[in-house]
């Protein structure tokens, strides 16, 4: 559930109801001075130009929206004190949706009053059950901010002495956790340095002859970003979106026209779909990765060297999608514009006007490649992945690279941080007090009474896990969610525990495409307005299917070779 967002820098001018009214009947000549309208930042450094003035910006950074406010003015013969603003007639409403609420708070009462609580099951467990529940539905009902909500649901477990409050906040020292935080930090990093812009032009220069090679020279880079660069989202927003929206510009393909269809529709559903095996093929290119392991890991399923276990497994399956998914989208979803021979000329001048490398990319990407190299070899060296996080956090702190001020200003990952604490914390207390073992013996016991065998169950369990996704607006809340319940479906029905464990992490990724509300990154890029929506869930679909065949059938192979199972 990582969600960042960037937009287009904008500057606005704000007129008090006194300054219209004198304006209305002064000249020109007696406004004051205006203020200068230029809004600079140093969060995002990557430059924008444009061939001619008559042509769009060349790969003009997709910058997060602010608005400077300045006001004009004028001189008036009235001195009287300024009208007092309009009252506001109809004021936006305060606090909680009251349909969602009404919604997520009945359906854990119903749960904990309604519904027989089974023999097995102690009180406590139940009514721990309730209170998740109720607090699932509201993540995906949105009565409340993620954040906001799951605060609620630890709060009314210790208000009911359900949990004690050192167990309740017990997940927030969460190893796993915080490396996800640390990772939203390295995103902002690579955003404010430029570097992952960088290196996405210079795939555009090398390969973006044509269209087709466009779509692999983006896709292949955000497969090497990927592993220092933890956020599907951040890489979308910060680095790939600004980039896809700048050529399609430029080869005058325009969002919601029907131009469209020319270059960025195509760009945006090759680059959204490639996103999930990105994601899927390093441990650490996203923050989901990590949680699914932790949970394994509560369960009783270990991964040794999680980092090279991860790659090994997934690298042949991923590395197949990667380079299909271009392909299969330019026969099914074809642009109109088939060549950009102007593409590598307009990158080379970009990466003229960006400069040589600056001192603060070379840290970064020193930095990144010490905390990749402690993530692979941390096992032997004795050095968990949050301490080496911590290490290159530490090094951007002291040489400037990220000050204190980015890291607080970034939202995400502390809404993160309180969140994914309560899910995480929740989903473990339900493990000790026995609601997992409980559910997944149940399930156990009707798979094996469809007399299905491992496998078979296997893909059942799969296709479910995936196909539930639907009702999710975030992958790592539909981890936090149902992660560890399917893990131990797999394990009641005689699934193999690192398979189970790995298979459904890769899962994760996959699904994060299907919709527009799917995933972070899906936000971003049916954002942009290049994609209908009709289009997003029809090529969600058949992209999942096609996804899930490869991984299914060279993924079996693959993982018997390994001897996964």
């Amino acid at each position: 559930m990582e969600s960042l967002a960037f937009r287009s820098f904008s500057t606005t001018s704000s007129f008090s109801l006194s300054t219209r009214s004198s304006l209305l009947h002064r000249s020109p000549k007696s406004i004051s001075k205006f203020p200068p309208s230029v809004v600079s930042s140093s969060s995002l450094r990557s430059p924008s130009f444009s061939l001619s003035s008559s042509k769009p910006l060349l790969f003009s950074p997709f910058r997060k929206s602010l608005k400077t406010h300045f006001p004009i003015h004028a001189s008036s013969q009235n001195n009287d004190q300024p009208a007092p603003p309009p009252a506001i007639v109809n004021p936006p409403p305060q606090g909680a949706k009251i349909l969602p609420l009404i919604i997520s708070v009945s359906v854990g009462l119903i749960l904990r009053f309604l519904v027989p609580k089974p023999v097995e099951v102690t009180s406590q467990a139940w009514q721990l059950l309730a209170i998740f529940v109720s607090t699932i539905a509201g993540l995906v009902l949105n009565p409340l901010p993620v954040g906001a909500w799951a605060f609620l649901g630890l709060t009314t477990s210790i208000v009911t002495k359900t949990l004690t409050f050192s167990t309740a906040f017990n997940a927030f020292t969460n190893e796993v956790i915080w490396l996800i935080v640390i990772s939203f930090f390295f995103a902002r990093g690579f955003v404010k340095t430029g570097l992952g812009d960088r290196v996405a032009t210079y795939f555009v220069k090398w390969l973006g002859k044509s269209t087709l090679g466009l779509s692999y020279g983006l896709t292949i880079s955000e497969a090497l970003i990927a592993p220092a660069m933890p956020s599907t989202t951040a890489r979308a927003g910060g680095v790939f979106l600004p980039i896809i929206k700048s050529l399609s510009l430029s080869a005058g393909s325009k969002p919601g026209d029907a131009s469209s269809k020319k270059l960025g529709s195509y760009l945006i559903q090759s680059q959204f779909q490639s996103a999930g095996n990105s994601s899927a093929l390093f441990l650490t290119a996203a923050a989901q990765n990590l949680l699914c392991l932790k949970l394994a890991e509560e369960l009783g399923v270990i991964v040794s060297s999680p980092w090279v276990t991860w790659f090994k497994a997934a690298s042949l399956p991923a590395f197949v999608c990667l380079l299909l998914t271009p392909l299969v989208l330019y026969k099914l979803y074809p642009p109109e514009t088939k060549d950009t021979p102007e593409a590598p000329a307009m990158a080379a001048k970009k990466l003229e006007l960006m400069g040589p490398v600056t001192k603060n990319e070379w840290v970064m990407v020193g930095t990144m490649l010490l905390a990749v190299s402690l993530w692979v070899f941390g096992d032997a060296l004795g050095i968990p992945s949050v301490v080496a996080a911590m290490i290159g956090l530490s090094i951007l702190l002291l040489l400037g690279v990220l000050d204190w001020d980015d890291c607080l200003s970034e939202k995400s990952a502390w809404d993160t941080l309180a969140w994914f604490a309560v899910l995480v914390g929740m989903a473990s207390q339900l493990t000790n007090l026995g609601i997992v073992s409980w559910m997944s013996g149940s399930v156990g016991k009707v798979l094996q009474s469809l007399s299905l065998s491992w496998p078979a169950a296997f893909c059942v369990l799969q296709a479910s896990y995936f196909f539930i996704h639907y009702l999710f607006a975030s992958q790592t809340g539909h981890v936090g969610a149902l992660y560890s319940a399917f893990l131990a479906m797999h394990l009641a029905a005689g699934v193999p525990g690192v398979l189970a464990a790995l298979a459904l992490a890769y899962n994760t990724n996959l699904f994060g495409a299907i919709t527009h509300y799917s995933s972070g990154q899906a936000a971003v890029y049916f954002g942009a307005g290049y994609v209908d929506l009709p289009d997003v869930f029809k090529m969600g679909f058949v992209m999942a299917l096609i996804n899930a065949t490869i991984w299914g059938v060279v993924g079996t192979f693959w993982w018997k070779f390994l001897g996964l199972y």
